[in-house]
């Protein structure tokens, strides 16, 4: 008898442990819907989470928890067809007006003409750090997975773990790094074709309405902040992300990336920075 209680209680223990895995990284756990509606929706138990726009509102969401470094990965599918004038995001924010943003933005475009990812850093709430590029694939046709890594050190923003960017923190040489403020994690669908797509010129055409952009696999290895708050790492995961910079080969790749597919540096642009470009612009931006 107390050998069958003793199986009994194995399998329990084996089912609880298969049930807390499967509701790992559920949206229901991580997310709250923050605008929008029933345009925003948690799908396949948690799993999955899409968000639509139509001429009347966006949606998106937002974590529960706030995060002072860490590593954020998500997989995103964008809004396939004419997407011009749409902006998909996802990004890390803090509030009030010295705030601090680390973004990914996705502007869409005009059937056949490429997406532009959009990269951008604000601390202490001044911003003007955004570089640009166009991708080596198509981001509507699958997943890809959108990474930030956020430590004291530097930002890395990566595309299916290549690196694309590095924003070092610079805080010596006068250049405010985010540091201090803790960030929730952000994610939207929403119209700018006042400015998103070619300029401005090229509108959102509303017969294509609702254009719906797709999020899956939400995963924060990070420290969580605020009352009663335990960090997401645990002893036994990775937590490489704590002091991670480019290796040789993220070196190489990065280079690559901003050699073949950057559209656009705030470092070299001149005629828009008439003061001079700002200080890490002058130092390696692949440390």
């Amino acid at each position: 008898m107390a050998k069958s209680n003793s199986n009994l209680c194995a399998v329990v223990l084996l089912i609880s442990i298969l049930i807390v895995a499967a509701s790992a990284g559920s949206f229901y756990d991580d997310m709250d819907i923050s605008f929008g509606g029933e345009r925003a929706k948690i799908l396949n138990g948690g799993q999955d989470l899409s968000l639509s726009l139509d001429q009347y509102s966006g949606s998106g969401f937002q974590s529960k928890h706030e995060y002072l470094f860490g590593r954020f990965d998500m997989q995103l599918k964008l809004v396939p067809g004419n997407s011009a004038g749409t902006v998909t995001t996802f990004y890390l924010s803090s509030q009030g007006a010295g705030h601090d943003e680390i973004d990914f933005e996705f502007l869409g475009n005009s059937t056949g003409n490429p997406y532009t990812i959009h990269t951008n850093v604000y601390s202490q709430g001044k911003g003007n750090k955004e570089q640009q590029f166009h991708l080596w694939f198509d981001p509507t046709a699958a997943f890809h997975t959108y990474t930030i890594v956020w430590n004291s050190l530097r930002i890395i923003f990566l595309i299916d773990n290549i690196p694309v960017r590095v924003f070092n923190n610079n805080d010596a040489a006068g250049v405010p790094f985010p540091k201090s403020q803790p960030m929730r994690v952000y994610a939207s669908l929403w119209n700018a074709d006042d400015w998103a797509t070619q300029g401005g010129s090229v509108k959102t055409d509303w017969t294509n309405a609702p254009f719906t952009a797709s999020y899956r696999k939400f995963n924060a290895n990070a420290k969580k902040v605020g009352p009663n708050s335990v960090s997401t790492s645990s002893i036994n995961d990775n937590q490489s992300w704590s002091t991670q910079g480019l290796d040789a080969a993220g070196r190489n790749r990065i280079r690559w990336v901003q050699t073949k597919h950057m559209i656009y540096n705030y470092c070299n642009d001149r005629k828009r920075f008439l003061n001079g470009i700002s200080a890490e612009c002058k130092t390696s931006r692949f440390l």
